[in-house]
């Protein structure tokens, strides 16, 4: 047998639980009522403890959230049946809340009621699921990050800072404080594509923070680490000691680079090609290596209004038709025009990634062999294309 306070605690753990919580107060007629077994009395406990059988009716009787459902059952120690509670039905997310009688949970309910009364109804599952999300936020910021989120559109900063955009009033410190809701936000309506690349890059916004980027030594003897992490800032004014530099979008290629002289790699700058308007790379020869997918060729743009010299490796047609099987679904593509900076064969490639179904090619899922063979062709060969 369970009393209320048995289930009382049930109900507040299952509050706890982000599926639970999500189908109660998302899922509709389907989701309720619910039934929450209160267990039956047993013969002995009658014949026995008949006195803690009637304080187990008792309590169930004083319970008024929800209704208590009860049922007829005969016993050889009573003279007639007894009528003995066997369920606990609730029949909407308030009953549920005030079953539990917790102050925390009833808080909880509250806000989350509040803020999803205000925000689009594409976000309701993900705040309902993830409440580190707006847990320690006033509510107020968060139904405004939701109604800011609906509004932000892929490269809408157009190369300003964050702090410069002020939408519905908010302070220059508003993307500082809620740049996790926001881009949580956002991947709801763009597939995860914020969360890929970084806020700041999805909106193609100034990154004011440090950005920190890995330096693969594939020489062997040009740096004292073969693996260092740098700040792009830093690589602005330090000339790196090789002249041969491989700029790789993705921090995850690693594993496919080779042993290579007079070579290193700078892996992870995403959108962050700012520091390729140092002076020093004028000197050097560059490859420049990102994702076959619009957000890639956007990439590869940036990075050659920067230093147009430089080599792109595997970012042609040919790559992609070679390996179209492991090609992916592209959400959301950069911009609806081709960037400036890319050539007229590379933009007629963007509008293509476009149109496709299977629109994105991933660094990481080009073999190895075809890696290697690119690096070294365009390492041994000067002025050469891969």
């Amino acid at each position: 047998m369970k009393s209320p306070d048995d289930v009382r605690r049930i109900l507040t753990r299952q509050w706890q639980s982000a599926d639970t919580r999500v189908h109660r107060l998302l899922g509709g007629r389907d989701a309720w009522p619910v039934n929450f077994s209160i267990g039956l009395p047993s013969a002995d406990d009658v014949l026995s403890n008949l006195d803690q059988v009637k304080r187990h009716i008792n309590r169930w009787r004083r319970v008024s959230v929800g209704e208590v459902l009860w049922s007829q059952r005969a016993y050889r120690a009573t003279a007639e049946a007894i009528s003995v509670p066997t369920h606990w039905r609730l029949h909407r997310p308030s009953q549920w809340i005030a079953a539990c009688d917790d102050r925390s949970t009833t808080e909880e309910f509250e806000r989350l009621s509040a803020i999803i009364g205000n925000a689009d109804p594409i976000y309701h599952e993900v705040l309902a699921r993830r409440r580190s999300l707006w847990r320690d936020k006033p509510d107020e910021e968060v139904i405004l990050a939701a109604s800011i989120a609906s509004e932000l559109q892929p490269g809408i900063a157009d190369g300003r800072p964050l702090r410069t955009m002020s939408l519905h009033g908010t302070d220059t410190k508003f993307f500082e404080r809620n740049e996790g809701l926001v881009t949580t936000l956002l991947d709801v309506r763009f597939d995860g594509e914020p969360s890929r690349l970084g806020l700041a890059a999805f909106l193609d916004a100034l990154s004011e923070s440090e950005h920190w980027i890995l330096l693969l030594d594939l020489d062997g003897n040009l740096l004292p680490f073969e693996r260092m992490r740098v700040r792009t800032t830093e690589l602005q004014s330090a000339m790196l000691p090789s002249g041969i530099l491989l700029i790789i979008e993705n921090e995850t290629c690693s594993h496919l680079l080779p042993t290579i002289s007079g070579t290193i790699a700078v892996l992870g700058s995403g959108f962050d090609l700012s520091w390729m308007s140092a002076d020093w790379l004028a000197e050097k020869r560059i490859a420049y290596w990102g994702d076959l997918d619009t957000w890639g060729l956007s990439f590869l743009a940036n990075a050659r209004r920067h230093q147009p010299h430089l080599v792109p490796l595997l970012m042609d047609v040919e790559t992609l038709t070679a390996h179209a099987a492991a090609a992916v679904p592209e959400p959301v593509a950069a911009s609806d025009e081709p960037p400036v900076g890319l050539t007229s064969l590379e933009q007629d490639l963007y509008r293509r990634l476009q149109t496709s179904s299977r629109g994105r090619l991933e660094q990481e899922f080009l073999p190895l062999e075809i890696v290697c063979n690119a690096i070294n062709n365009f390492v041994e060969g000067p002025g050469r294309n891969v």
